[in-house]
């Protein structure tokens, strides 16, 4: 079976889900309340009712303002067999919701005028022009990030595809005619590799260096790391899982390493909330108005790391989302900045056919509780 990162249909799902049971309530949200003081409580029993219920070893949920968490909760184990519960303070693999992150940290190249979002792929990598397909060589930054560069979709595990050859399979990739027409969308983790490499190039620094230098460490994300989390043979931290008949198979495991830029953030969900706050604070020290403006402008669906949701009542406004999955994860989140919240669910599993529809209504229970939404 070939796992992906995040398919846009998942994303579209989420989407559909809380669109679906929050137009229940009809009426506009005048205020958000702010959660009680029993709200992680509530979030720890919809994760626990879950996780009983056996659809997955672990969970971890939480309400997010611009402040920081406000709620969270966790519920199951970190390995599945073991009895280390899971903590709301434990790293947790975010799959392809790594997309908004590599769009930030190439905002701020494009900031100081390293990048430009119309800058082509051959701009920035001269000597491609001699190894890629025609058709590939006026693709933009923004194209790759908005999944609109007619790339083809890749995933892998193999860990022989380390970060040193990004450009080599680039290169490889890129040297047969363009899969889909450009301008159109079609969700791809190798257009997030390859806006990476024209970041290596143009800095002399590898992706993961750039995104600690230039996101992790001024956003005080000291949590934040690359593959998976915690030490390999200890329950340090959680596991992933796959799902094997009845039970849960715990890995140790990640995507490869030169699908870093697609999917391979690990941190704390504390830490997650530092880098959403940037999309919740009218102001930030680290990107411009501007710049943060671009970000969420969509191409159809898609803006720089997020599919965006226009006009949801209870949102207010737009809102922005994400899924990811490296196949044993998943995560799901959903940022409203109208309502100065965010709502994210991570599990250290993956059932293909579930767990995705299981995110999304513990996403809705989320927000459900927070805002005070009834069904009726």
């Amino acid at each position: 079976m070939k796992h992906q990162l995040m398919r846009p249909g998942l994303a579209k799902i989420v989407t559909m889900i809380v669109v679906a049971w929050l137009q229940i309530a009809a009426h506009p949200i005048d205020a958000q309340p702010e959660p009680g003081s029993d709200a992680s409580e509530a979030i720890r029993q919809i994760l626990t009712e879950a996780v009983d219920e056996g659809k997955a070893p672990g969970m971890i949920a939480a309400i997010i303002s611009s402040d920081g968490v406000i709620a969270s909760g966790a519920a199951g184990v970190r390995k599945a067999g073991s009895a280390t519960l899971m903590k709301t303070s434990d790293c947790v693999c975010l799959g392809s919701c790594t997309k908004a992150m590599t769009c930030a940290m190439l905002a701020t190249l494009v900031g100081e005028g390293k990048l430009g979002w119309e800058m082509t792929l051959t701009d920035a990598i001269p000597e491609l022009k001699q190894n890629i397909h025609q058709d590939y060589h006026n693709i933009t930054l923004w194209q790759l990030l908005t999944h609109s560069a007619g790339v083809e979709d890749w995933f892998t595990y193999d860990q022989q595809q380390t970060r040193e050859k990004r450009l080599a399979i680039v290169k490889k990739k890129l040297s047969a005619p363009p899969a889909h027409k450009q301008g159109e969308f079609h969700y791809s983790n190798l257009g997030y590799v390859t806006a990476a490499c024209m970041a290596e190039r143009i800095t002399g620094s590898l992706w993961e260096n750039l995104m600690a230098e230039r996101l992790f460490r001024p956003l005080g994300m000291t949590s934040a790391g690359f593959g998976f989390p915690g030490t390999r043979g200890q329950i340090d931290q959680p596991w992933g899982h796959q799902r094997s008949g009845d039970a849960w198979r715990p890995s140790q495991s990640d995507c490869s390493e030169a699908l870093g830029p697609a999917g391979t953030v690990n941190c704390s969900i504390d830490d997650w909330a530092a880098f959403l706050s940037l999309f919740l604070s009218a102001e930030n020290s680290l990107l411009d108005a501007g710049t943060m403006n671009k970000l969420v402008q969509p191409v159809g669906y898609y803006a720089g790391g997020w599919g965006v949701t226009e006009s949801q009542p209870w949102a207010k406004g737009y809102a922005l989302l994400h899924s990811g999955s490296n196949g044993m994860w998943y995560s799901s989140v959903i940022v409203a900045p109208e309502l100065d919240r965010a709502y994210v669910v991570v599990t250290n599993s993956r059932d293909f056919g579930e767990t995705g529809d299981l995110c999304g209504k513990m996403i809705s229970n989320l927000i459900r509780e927070d805002l005070k939404i009834d069904d009726d």
